[in-house]
């Protein structure tokens, strides 16, 4: 097995030294592997953050509930002062007054305001118009949010789930397939591969950045396979399944692109282990062209054949 011998990286950032046997320091899905301790609430909340990276279900869900909760703590109040101060409320019950102060607190909040219910004197007036300055606000952020998450810029760059190990020219080559499947268009699109290897009878690792065949697309409409050529002069130049996996090989994969519908740089991550790389697998070519132009199948990304790898 022949060494690598070009400067290789002490560290990228993730720490040269592996917590644990089958440590992964990035996810597929681009986050990193990072949790820290010690750290109080306040000093690792970050609200907006939160707000605009989380789903839209959960966004969604967070509102819809901030917007229940304001209303009960509301009616609750409008209770408390009195039903009798409110002109149109009716219920007889507990129950019938709290709803029916429920919906007024909802039509302030909003300042819809129908003019059924109205409050009589100072301390419902209070209430009221404080309901109606904090829904202005609280709208306003909802709206800013709103915006936020839609002209938040996003790689939404889908990864192959596996690599592979394929003949290329007359060595072998370590190959991924990538794609955009979105309709906004991606320029200058630039990839850049590092591998983390486990030392020899240490815990401590070593980062190599990867050389590959096309490091650069101008354009990218369509799929592109993503090939480091193994040649002697690769870190894994003489690598079989089992090295890789006995030196915890973790390929790490950083895009960096231009997109033209926000006029920003964006960024995608994602890596692949060991046991995610198939060995004489090579991918399927996916385009078809026909009279309308080209087009890929995107759900097939994945699609392998078996081959004979070069010796």
């Amino acid at each position: 097995m022949k060494l690598y011998n070009k400067e290789k990286y002490n560290d990228l950032g993730l720490d040269t030294k592996a917590p644990s046997s089958g440590y992964r320091a990035l996810n597929k899905d681009g986050t990193f592997n990072v949790h820290k301790e010690n750290v109080s609430f306040f000093e690792g909340m970050n609200i907006f953050h939160s707000l605009v990276s989380m789903s839209w279900l959960q966004f969604l869900l967070v509102l819809a509930l901030g917007y229940f909760t304001i209303n009960l703590v509301f009616a609750s109040l409008y209770l408390l002062i009195g039903t009798e101060h409110l002109t149109g409320i009716y219920g007889t019950t507990k129950l019938d007054q709290f709803i029916e102060a429920f919906f007024f607190s909802a039509q302030t909040i909003t300042t819809l305001g129908y003019g059924q219910i109205a409050p009589l004197n100072l301390a419902a007036n209070i209430v009221a118009a404080s309901e109606s300055l904090l829904g202005l606000l609280l709208f306003a952020l909802a709206t800013g949010l709103m915006y936020g998450r839609f002209s938040k810029p996003v790689a939404s760059i889908k990864y192959s789930s596996i690599a592979v190990i394929a003949p290329y020219k007359e060595i072998n080559g370590f190959m991924f397939r990538v794609v955009n499947p979105k309709k906004n268009q991606l320029l200058e699109v630039e990839v850049n591969v590092n591998l983390s290897l486990k030392r020899a009878n240490s815990d401590l690792r070593d980062f190599y950045s990867l050389e590959l065949e096309r490091s650069k697309v101008v354009f990218f409409p369509t799929m592109w396979t993503i090939v480091h050529p193994v040649s002697s002069e690769s870190p894994i130049y003489g690598f079989n399944q089992q090295n890789l996996i006995e030196k915890e090989a973790e390929f790490i994969v950083v895009i960096k692109a231009f997109d033209e519908s926000f006029s920003q740089s964006v960024y995608s991550r994602s890596s692949y282990k060991a046991n995610e790389i198939k060995w004489g697998a090579k991918f399927t070519y996916l385009a078809k062209r026909d009279d309308t132009g080209l087009s890929i199948d995107v759900g097939r990304i994945d699609d392998t054949f078996e081959i004979d790898l070069n010796q």
